[in-house]
């Protein structure tokens, strides 16, 4: 789970009702599809499969951030336009985190949380293959932040039995298969971003990008989600309130990984930023909208 779309991105949708964005049929089953293929070791026709999808779906979505990035004269010029970007993103909060925050009940509150299953039942496993392909220094410090995603060898503390705790509070299951037919398409694509970034991006920069965003970013799209489960009386809330304190560590570790890059590609990184904006903000909004309609 992670933060609204960028300001730019959220007023140009806030006239149109949500279903107008909702993603076409042969796309839905895609990211459904998608997500089949990466759980598995593929085949020769896998990897074809995988290929169409990607250049249908998120190629063109990098390619665009990429040639539309800003032409930054060093890393440091690109962490404080990423540093703009945030606050400008957190200023512009849409209602959604609103009505999550004061409104949303119990009930409301567990379809979100289900929405979010595939991703919080295997956080950051994904993420592991993005360290080999990365330089020395940038992959240490990378691989410092996946420790702490994985619970420093406590399972206890790994995130995703953080979420499994939240899960069995609230009485859901905790098997995977039981989330893939009610999982919306945009929260499927949240869960394949993350493999593609990690494995299947034609450079690991676009991840470092993207995860920049992401762990510092969490640190106010997470709080709807905290007031939400302290209003609700929920007890394992650690999921987030977990994130809203380690996250901070993991946000310099991550531009530490940027810094570190000796042929920065800024204009890769600057497109992983992005990409990861527009998809994340783009499950949280359907995640909202769905427990919305589940009340109706």
């Amino acid at each position: 789970m992670s933060a609204p779309s960028s300001p730019a991105s959220t007023s140009s949708r806030a006239a149109v009702p949500v279903a107008a964005h909702s993603v076409a049929a042969p796309a839905a089953t895609a990211q459904r599809t998608l997500h089949e293929l990466y759980r598995r070791v593929p085949n020769l026709g896998d990897y074809g499969s995988m290929t169409a999808i990607e250049e249908r779906w998120i190629l063109p979505k990098a390619r665009a951030h990429e040639a539309a990035a800003p032409r930054f004269g060093s890393a440091g010029e690109l962490l404080q336009a990423l540093k703009e970007f945030l606050a400008e993103e957190e200023a512009a909060l849409p209602e959604s985190a609103t009505f999550l925050a004061e409104h949303a009940t119990l009930e409301q509150f567990k379809v979100v949380v289900r929405q979010f299953a595939l991703d919080g039942l295997t956080e950051s496993e994904s993420l592991l293959p993005v360290v080999p392909r990365l330089p020395y220094r940038s992959a240490m410090a990378v691989f410092r932040v996946l420790i702490d995603e994985l619970g420093c060898g406590n399972e206890e503390k790994a995130h995703s039995q953080l979420y499994r705790d939240l899960l069995t509070e609230l009485g859901l299951s905790l098997r995977l298969d039981d989330y893939l037919d009610e999982t919306s398409p945009q929260c499927y694509a949240y869960v394949n971003m993350f493999h593609w970034l990690a494995s299947r991006a034609p450079s690991p920069q676009y991840f470092l990008g993207a995860y920049a965003y992401f762990e510092t970013s969490v640190l106010y799209a997470f709080q709807s989600f905290a007031r939400a489960a302290r209003r609700l009386g929920i007890v394992h809330d650690a999921y987030y309130t977990e994130h809203l304190y380690i996250d901070a560590y993991h946000s310099n570790h991550m531009r530490t990984a940027i810094r570190s890059l000796e042929e920065p590609d800024l204009a890769k990184i600057w497109a992983g930023v992005r990409l990861a904006s527009d998809i994340v903000g783009e499950a949280t909004e359907a995640a909202v909208a769905r427990a919305r309609e589940s009340a109706a």
